[in-house]
């Protein structure tokens, strides 16, 4: 979950890297390291954030047009300053940057100790590959690119590597295999980075490179791309849609805040000609493509991670209810280990914001091969889950930045929620009427979030004060709202370090009522038309064990305002859409809970945005 940058072209590579470090630094914080080229390497690294880097770099020699940049996510090794990335070689000879994780570093490690008298100074997996490439370089006399390639056929598990050699100048050698690279070819110069968010400020022009490709760059030759098995590869070269001003935090504390306040327009823009509320229709390309079979299928099997596995959550409730579909929803993380029964009449779809998740990414992989239709929900366009699905849809709300994810959760169940009203009517369980009711209902969303943004504010932070000292609280809702429970305690727990958990409401007489007493906060999502009765008996159980009682509730509910100790309220939907609007409350409360606790909010302990190793 490391970020990875490097240039080489005509300007000082200093500034470039530090700025794209800056940029990907919240894929890890942990430590962060420079190498330049100016006629020999210059190496610094530093445990911290990348302003620590910057700090120590002042007095140094940062001289030359070729270097690369990491910012540290830990694996293998403490964060340190002798763990941080760039690693280098016995000889000194080669530098590496690496993100993923050698399965096999400690068999490779061995052999190079014991056989060739290799030693090592670093805990990393990656000071064992760069020994391995200068192995195999000095035993042949091999030009960089050719060692590097050699070298990865010896290797087991994931990886997005940049090296460059002190003795080939001008020359930078990039691979990947299931971790994320991109290339940017601008003007007389070149970058390769973990995503396009350090690229987009010198060119929009990218190749992607695939598993199992090792480019080779150079001003002289440009960007030249082989397979592992030495065949020269054809690229494509493709425009990022990615504008600057998003990665800016436009005069807000934290990323996480502007992108909580962006909903209004991410939403919209999930929606943005695909729905038509006055004509009453959705579309979504991805889907037409292969719409028989998805309205045939037996069976969705829904994969995610995290947040993306509480957003599959809602969807199972919207598919079995509005397209009477049968749907499991499964962590990627164990699906692929349970050898599961996987179905050429299933369709299976995963959702990721990055797309890159490496436990979905290898579900999605075993899925395909047992026969299944694979569609893939992702933010992140040209990312490795939407190259290998047999189809997909992006949910297009702009580069999400705060580790803890917010408008990438809203626009996945948007998503998610059109394709369920697409599947309910081409399968007939809903009526044409109360088809177009609810697609004019759901345009009406984004207008609806913007009110509930402006209107619950002062409030959520009169609660976070309330909520700043707590050691625990407990989310409990039903139905739809059920996932909106582990969204709002995995929020907090995030963030402010709170512990919380999110339960059924009618698990807590299992379990949890033990834990109620004074001092617990409970939060009620309580706008279940459905239930709402079920939800009053909740709350009553809680008040008579004399827990503090926080409800978000819809407009003008007057029973559940009467006992509860608090109340959030948000405007009317229909039952289906409502996780759209009770998450927006459980956002900023974590939000504002953080900040008074002195979080760093975009950049929570031990987390990182994307989540590329196993």
């Amino acid at each position: 979950m490391c970020g990875i940058v490097a240039y080489i072209g005509a300007k000082d590579a200093y500034p470039v890297l530090i700025k794209g470090l800056t940029r990907l630094e919240y894929r890890g914080y942990d430590s962060a390291g420079i190498a330049l080229q100016n006629g020999h390497l210059n190496i610094y690294k530093k445990k911290g954030k990348v302003s620590d880097l910057e700090e120590f770099t002042k007095d140094k020699d940062i001289s030359g047009h070729v270097g690369m940049g990491h910012t540290r996510w830990a694996t293998h090794g403490k964060p340190d300053d002798t763990n941080a990335h760039p690693q280098k070689g016995g000889t000194g000879r080669l530098v590496l940057i690496h993100n993923g994780i050698i399965e096999n570093y400690a068999v490779l490690k061995s052999a190079l100790q014991n056989k060739h008298g290799h030693k090592f100074v670093s805990e990393t997996d990656t000071e064992v590959l760069v020994h391995l490439i200068e192995e195999v370089q000095m035993r042949e006399n091999l030009p960089l690119e050719e060692a590097v390639r050699q070298a990865l056929t010896q290797v087991h598990g994931a990886y997005a590597i940049v090296v460059m050699d002190k003795e080939e100048p001008g020359k930078i050698v990039a691979a990947r295999k299931s971790s994320p690279l991109v290339v940017g070819i601008g003007k007389g110069e070149f970058l390769v980075a973990s995503d396009a968010t350090p690229i987009v400020e010198h060119t929009k022009n990218v190749v992607y490179l695939n598993d199992e490709e090792v480019a080779t760059i150079t001003l002289e030759n440009g960007l030249i791309i082989k397979n592992l098995r030495n065949e020269t590869t054809t690229h494509t070269v493709h425009e990022i849609e990615l504008e600057i001003e998003q990665l800016e935090k436009g005069g807000y504390d934290y990323f996480m805040l502007k992108e909580i306040f962006e909903q209004p327009v991410t939403i919209e823009e999930c929606m943005r000609g695909r729905l038509n509320a006055e004509e009453g229709w959705i579309r979504l390309g991805g889907m037409e493509e292969h719409m028989k079979r998805m309205v045939n299928a037996q069976r969705m099997i829904i994969l995610g991670c995290g947040t993306s596995w509480h957003a599959g959550m809602i969807a199972e409730y919207l598919f079995e209810d509005l397209a009477r579909l049968p749907v499991e929803v499964e962590y990627a993380s164990e699906f692929r280990y349970r050898n599961p029964i996987v179905r050429d009449q299933d369709v299976v779809l995963a959702i990721s914001q990055s797309g890159e998740t490496a436990d979905t990414f290898a579900a999605l992989e075993l899925a395909k091969e047992r026969g299944a239709l694979t569609y893939g929900i992702v933010n992140v366009v040209g990312s490795s889950i939407a190259r290998l699905t047999h189809s997909g849809s992006y949910i297009h709300v702009g580069p999400e930045i705060g580790v803890a994810s917010t408008k990438a959760f809203t626009g996945q169940v948007t998503m998610l929620t059109m394709m369920a009203l697409i599947l309910g009517y081409e399968r007939g369980a809903l009526p044409k009427s109360r088809y177009q009711e609810l697609v004019h209902e759901l345009a009406n969303i984004p207008g609806k979030v913007d009110k509930l943004l402006k209107n619950c504010q002062k409030q959520v932070e009169y609660l976070a004060k309330e909520l700043m000292d707590a050691n625990n609280s407990l989310y409990l809702g039903r139905g739809y709202n059920f996932p909106v429970a582990l969204e709002g305690a995995l929020k907090l727990k995030e963030i402010s370090y709170i512990h919380a958990e999110g339960y059924p409401a009618a698990e807590m007489k299992h379990g949890p009522i033990a834990l109620i007493d004074e001092n617990m906060l409970v939060f009620v999502i309580a706008t279940n038309k459905s239930a709402h009765d079920k939800v009053l008996s909740n709350i009553q159980e809680v008040k008579a064990r004399k827990g503090i009682v926080v409800a978000v509730t819809t407009e003008g509910d007057k029973e559940i305002k009467a006992i509860a100790d608090h109340t959030i309220e948000i405007p009317a939907t229909e039952e289906p859409f409502t996780p759209l609007l009770s998450v927006i409350p459980l956002q900023l409360l974590a939000y504002h809970t953080a900040v008074l606790r002195g979080c760093n909010v975009d950049q929570p302990r031990n987390l990182a945005k994307s989540v590329t190793v196993e």
